[in-house]
């Protein structure tokens, strides 16, 4: 990916400055209610279209009198991502509010939890060199300090319905209440790609355990990196004060910030000099228009949220039997998929990838290969003819109404040479639309190669007696034996492709 168009400035090269970058990501569940309360989910695919303020209730509104109860669904998709980044889950886990005042946050708290979080102390292997076609074991870990579940804030409108401009800020209340899971790092990653690495794997991971539609557009993960640079000049060591950057919601956004940083932590320390200290954190925003990151306010410390237990909620204890329950519903991961594809079926990268990036595309290529097809074949087929029919139908590939039989059938008439290359795409057309056989509708519209000797001697003999074809005759004749294409052409035209 390409830098940020805002970053024109450069690192004097007297200076080594080492990028330092720890990620929180936060992943809206999709269960059917909210965390604490049976209201709808406005993450739940059901309610993605909600008017605002409709998905609300006394418990979401924080009304006297109310209490919570825990969402058991979600507290079991947390621990499922937990295990799918080999943390350890906590047994015993409990529940705190953390104070804070802010429109969208009707109770003026959020319940969350600080010292027993669900899962805690994992981690991850992203490739080092995933942008290449050439296979390769080379991987970074990435540790992972903690996943912990809380509820999600509402959100702050400043457009009316439809885009309308407005002079002030509408409170929706739908996301209030939200499952949501924190997923906490180290702070391991040293570039800009190995953080967009490891979100991109773990948006797969999440949408393949089914946790979450991970819709980034509609806020389902939002990336909130905290950087500073280790800065190396003249033997001395200088870090610089730790930034978050707040609520990115798209990969360009989350390579573009910590781009930006990069260079801003370290312009601002040769003219400031100022390093990292106890109460020097800050919060920045990222402007997606302007390409660069925009002050917001001095960074909180724990201590400003004054936690402490939620005394309407009792503590989660996980038995070795419902873990177990739940470990049962672990499927193949993309990553371990991805390196099945590409050692056992010898796929380049980019198509491995291209084919774990949506958990359905991947299960129908699966399904193709369990048919008897070749899996080189078949995910060309998928991500050649199938991509075109995606990008028109605006749907998965596996949405496009082809069976896989059907493309094993597709494949075995161009292996028996009955259809061409071209007769292959317009059949699998035909195939998104018809559940008959691949050879059945290549009959019914003229798409089998004939191969008739008798009748391609009737097309060659009427080409060659066509008047208009003379000229390319005698070319041939003089040894200019490109002109052969004029003749071929018509004998495939007279053949209306058959031939």
């Amino acid at each position: 990916m390409p830098p940020t168009t805002a970053t024109t400035h450069c690192i004097p090269q007297d200076i080594n400055a080492q990028l330092c970058v720890g990620l929180e990501v936060h992943v809206e569940l999709a269960t059917r209610s909210k965390m604490f309360t049976n209201a709808p989910n406005l993450a739940h695919h059901h309610h993605y279209d909600a008017e605002p303020n409709t998905l609300c209730d006394p418990v979401v509104l924080g009304m006297p009198g109310v209490l919570p109860v825990i969402n058991q669904d979600a507290v079991e998709k947390s621990i499922l991502v937990g295990l799918a980044l080999d943390c350890q889950i906590n047994r015993f886990t409990k529940w705190d509010r953390k104070s804070y005042f802010y429109p969208d946050l009707p109770k003026n708290y959020q319940i969350s939890q600080y010292d027993k979080p669900l899962c805690f102390g994992g981690s991850i292997d992203i490739p080092a060199h995933d942008e290449t076609d050439t296979p390769s074991d080379t991987t970074k870990k990435i540790r992972i300090i903690r996943a912990h579940l809380e509820e999600d804030a509402g959100k702050l409108l400043h457009e009316a319905p439809g885009g309308k401009k407005i002079d002030h800020s509408i409170v929706d209340l739908n996301r209030a209440g939200t499952p949501l899971l924190e997923i906490v790092t180290h702070p391991d990653f040293t570039s800009a790609d190995q953080a967009l690495a490891f979100c991109e794997m773990l948006r797969n991971i999440c949408r393949f355990l089914g946790v979450s539609e991970c819709v980034m557009q509609r806020g389902h993960i939002r990336f909130e990196p905290n950087i500073n640079v280790i800065i190396e000049r003249a033997g001395q060591i200088h870090k610089t004060p730790i930034v978050e950057i707040k609520n990115l919601n798209s990969f360009k956004a989350l390579h573009g910030a910590i781009e930006y940083e990069h260079v801003r932590q370290v312009e601002q320390w040769l003219e400031t000099g100022q390093v990292m200290s106890s109460g020097s954190k800050s919060t920045r925003g990222w402007d997606d228009e302007h390409g660069v990151t925009t002050l917001q306010r001095e960074k909180e410390d724990a201590h400003d949220y004054r936690y402490f237990p939620d005394p309407d909620l009792l503590p989660v204890t996980i038995s070795d039997e419902w873990l177990e329950t739940i470990q049962k519903q672990m499927p193949q991961l993309p990553h371990d998929r991805l390196r099945k594809y590409v050692r056992d079926y010898h796929l380049p990268n980019k198509q491995a990838n291209a084919l774990i990036a949506e958990r359905e595309v991947c299960y129908f290529f699966e399904e193709v290969v369990s048919e008897g097809v070749d899996p080189k074949r078949s995910a060309a087929m998928l991500l050649n003819s199938g991509a075109k029919r995606a990008n028109e139908q605006n749907c998965l590939i596996s949405d496009i109404g082809i069976q896989p039989k059907q493309i094993k059938q597709i494949i075995e008439l161009l292996d028996e040479d009955k259809i061409g290359s071209n007769a292959a795409d317009e059949l699998f057309g035909l195939c998104c639309n018809s559940k008959s056989d691949a050879e059945q509708l290549a009959q019914q519209h003229g798409l089998l190669q004939v191969s008739d000797h008798g009748a391609l001697n009737d097309y060659i003999n009427q080409v060659l007696e066509n008047p208009k074809m003379t000229k390319a005759v005698e070319d041939i004749r003089n040894g200019k034996n490109q002109a052969i294409g004029a003749l071929i052409g018509q004998v495939m035209k007279l053949s209306k492709g058959q031939a």
